[in-house]
């Protein structure tokens, strides 16, 4: 079944932002990502580096042209990871989601944290969420412009 058992990473290009945790900034980014990343059930390692290596080559910016040709890379931009086991709810029955598709926090953890070490390797301006926490996000889009990465879509 599609978008059921693969890595979501919902991006935003942003001109900046953050996330508190109660009522603290944990982190902030200017120009960048802002990504949601949502880990399910047999996620792996492979899975993980392939979403990598496609957020970081995504070329999404405008060049002097206006047109979307330039990387995080080429405009030193910066990264915000979030992590966002809601991108896996299941409304087909009733009004309640269901999240039983999301990976158990463990695994889900040691993914998300992986991601970002990866990330790391390539972009210098990396922040983070808080695992588990209620966060406040906030950000101002910039388009707005918002693209939906699901690991099946890889191949």
């Amino acid at each position: 079944m599609k978008g059921v058992y693969c890595m979501k990473f919902v991006i935003q290009r942003v001109a900046h932002a953050s996330v508190a945790v109660n009522g603290e900034t944990a982190a902030e980014i200017g120009r960048g990502f802002l990504v949601l990343v949502g880990i399910c059930q047999g996620d792996t390692l492979s899975v993980a580096d392939k979403m990598v290596r496609k957020l970081i080559g995504m070329r999404i910016f405008e060049d002097e042209n206006g047109k979307t040709n330039l990387s995080l890379g080429d405009v030193n931009g910066q990264l915000l990871l979030v992590s966002q086991f809601t991108l896996y709810a299941d409304c087909r029955k009733g009004n309640r989601p269901s999240f039983t598709n999301a990976a158990a926090s463990e695994p889900a953890e040691t993914l998300y944290e992986y991601v970002i070490a990866q990330c790391r390797k390539s972009v210098p301006g990396v922040e983070r969420g808080v695992f588990g926490a209620d966060m406040k996000v906030d950000l101002l889009n910039d388009g707005p412009f918002t693209i939906v990465l699901d690991s099946e879509d890889l191949g």
